[in-house]
């Protein structure tokens, strides 16, 4: 009877583990590493539609000829949420009816950069992880930490905090030196660390631009998942990644380089272009 009672009890803990993995939804990063494990890509493909001249018919069938060519080599994607947001509201609609087209596999990091407090981040959340229900989102912590909060209990999602940027305004605060000897950067990178103190479900990592990165900036942040643009239209050097020994995944991102650029090649052949030269500067 004992072995009998044991056997039901061993099948009971089997079923409820596995009842329990299908309950708890995969880590961001373990969503965006298997990503590019599968791959072997780190390119994040920029979705920046300008709606200049263009009807909406013509460019939804632009964007999702631009995803289906690009997905061999699309670590992730990242729709800027401006440029929809400029054609009013069927360019959102163009965006929501987007989403579902991206490969579920295929994390997807809405660029919002929203960094308010209370009620209004509580709805920003809402509309981003609730309805159009994107793997991550980009904030602007400089109004502090409690503008992520509203973020950060979402199991299965996660923010990327602007640290530093890729524009020449990063110097005017971000990179600006604290009567400590600190940078600006620094205490958005303890905000990463903050939240992994405090137990967040959501993961939090950080953007820094290409433009502006160096051995020693990624030395005095902390090992986060990082969001890094740049690279092709603003002139980024993948050289300042070699050597990089961090474990957490990096994202680098290309929108216009892959979007309007170089119109004699396809969107595949770009893509592929810079996914291979990633790949080499990281050594995946």
């Amino acid at each position: 009877m004992g072995a009998s009672i044991g056997n039901v009890e061993n099948s009971g803990v089997l079923l409820c583990s596995r009842f329990c993995a299908m309950l708890s939804p995969m880590k961001y990063t373990e969503k965006l590493a298997a990503r590019i494990s599968a791959t072997h890509s780190a390119l994040c493909v920029g979705l920046d539609p300008r709606p200049e001249g263009e009807s909406l018919s013509r460019m939804a069938a632009w964007l999702r000829q631009v995803v289906q060519e690009t997905t061999p080599y699309a670590a992730a994607f990242k729709p800027n949420i401006a440029y929809f947001e400029a054609m009013g509201p069927d360019g959102l609609k163009l965006l929501t009816d987007l989403l579902p087209e991206i490969p579920r596999d295929i994390p997807v990091i809405l660029d919002v950069k929203r960094g308010d407090i209370g009620e209004t981040q509580k709805y920003y959340a809402k509309a981003y992880f609730e309805q159009m229900q994107v793997d991550a989102v980009t904030l602007n912590p400089f109004m502090g930490y409690d503008i992520l909060a509203p973020f950060l209990n979402t199991p299965g999602k996660g923010l990327y905090l602007l640290a530093v940027t890729s524009n020449g305004g990063a110097a005017d605060i971000e990179r600006q030196r604290l009567a400590d000897g600190r940078k600006v950067y620094q205490l958005v990178g303890d905000m990463v660390k903050r939240a992994r103190r405090e137990g967040a479900m959501s993961e939090v990592g950080l953007v820094v631009g290409l433009t502006n990165a160096d051995d020693r900036l990624f030395a005095e942040l902390p090992d986060a998942p990082l969001l890094i643009p740049g690279l092709g239209a603003q002139g980024g050097e993948l050289s300042v990644l070699n050597g990089t020994t961090r474990t957490e995944p990096s994202l680098i991102n290309v929108s216009r380089g892959i979007l309007y650029k170089n119109p004699e090649l396809s969107y595949a052949q770009k893509a592929e272009m810079y996914a291979r030269q990633i790949r080499q500067a990281l050594s995946l």
